[in-house]
């Protein structure tokens, strides 16, 4: 998937938005980035599944690695 920022503006002139295609923390340096173009400042945030999944990958990264230095 590739990476994306869906931003969407609600009729109370509410910005949300939303990182697609980012794994782990990368979505997070994008953070200040947006609200210096909207001239904003974030109330509220969540993570999505993709915030997740890197630290999973890197644990299997390191285990393989350990092992081949095992033998």
């Amino acid at each position: 998937m590739s990476k994306k920022i869906k931003f969407e503006i609600t009729p109370t002139g509410e910005i949300r938005v939303k990182t697609l295609g980012m794994k782990g923390e990368e979505c997070l340096s994008y953070v200040e980035l947006m609200e210096r173009l909207a001239d904003a400042t974030s109330i509220d945030s969540d993570f999505t599944e993709e915030y997740y999944e890197t630290n999973i990958i890197q644990e299997q990264q390191i285990r393989q690695h350990s092992n081949l230095k095992g033998e």
